[in-house]
């Protein structure tokens, strides 16, 4: 693994109040063709966000609100952590390693979570890898946020008017990304969390499949 979260942190009130900083924004906008303009784009206009493209510094996997915060919620409580974390129209935006876009629907298959008493089991991921982009929200900081008298009279840290906001705010050059099968596993301790006690909820392939099983509950 490669750096870490730092001050990222996931808290309680699922506002991330230490905000993108400088190294932060510089990761960020190092995905896009032109990372100096974007930088300077955020300098000028700190609350506008900006569409970015993934497959090469990041993937992104979109999660319906509720179970996003599961996900989260389990990965932080019970796993490694996250990377970098955002909300955005109503959906929470995992970053993840470049690559997941393309494995992750692979390992959901291959779990076969349509199959009976797993149905509904994890919400549709909508996968974001080479060739997609998505929309991150602004690099306010609290400071920019706040009325120019520091009265705090405009919007909570980091949250703009489309409610858009970072939950774990990226804070590093290089922010550490989970995989595939830590999300996997994530979305299956979030799907248990809301399963009825009599569905059985498995991560684990038939034997048949001599799967490889992946130890991802090791904090870093």
């Amino acid at each position: 693994m490669s750096g870490g979260v730092g001050t990222g942190r996931y808290p309680e009130d699922g506002v991330d109040v230490a905000g993108v900083t400088a190294e932060g924004a510089a990761w960020l906008a190092s995905a896009g063709t032109y990372p100096r303009s974007t930088l300077t784009l955020w300098e000028e206009r700190p609350t506008a966000p900006v569409v970015l493209p993934c497959g090469s510094v990041f993937d992104v996997v979109s999660v319906p609100a509720l179970f996003g915060r599961r996900m989260l919620d389990r990965l932080w409580a019970e796993g490694p952590g996250s990377g970098p974390v955002a909300v955005y129209r109503g959906r929470v935006l995992l970053f993840a390693a470049p690559g997941t876009a393309q494995r992750l629907p692979t390992l959901l298959e291959w779990e076969e979570w349509g199959s009976p008493g797993r149905t509904g089991a994890i919400p549709p991921l909508l996968c974001h890898g080479a060739g997609d982009a998505v929309t991150v929200p602004a690099v306010l900081t609290p400071e920019d946020s706040r009325g120019t008298d520091g009265s705090g009279a405009r919007d909570t840290p980091g949250v703009t008017r489309l409610g858009s906001r970072w939950l774990v705010a990226p804070d590093t050059r290089r922010p550490w990304l989970p995989g595939p099968e830590v999300l996997l596993w994530a979305a299956v301790r979030a799907a248990r969390s809301s399963t009825s006690a009599t569905v059985r909820v498995s991560i684990f392939p038939p034997a048949d499949q001599g799967a490889k099983v992946y130890d991802v509950s090791r904090r870093r």
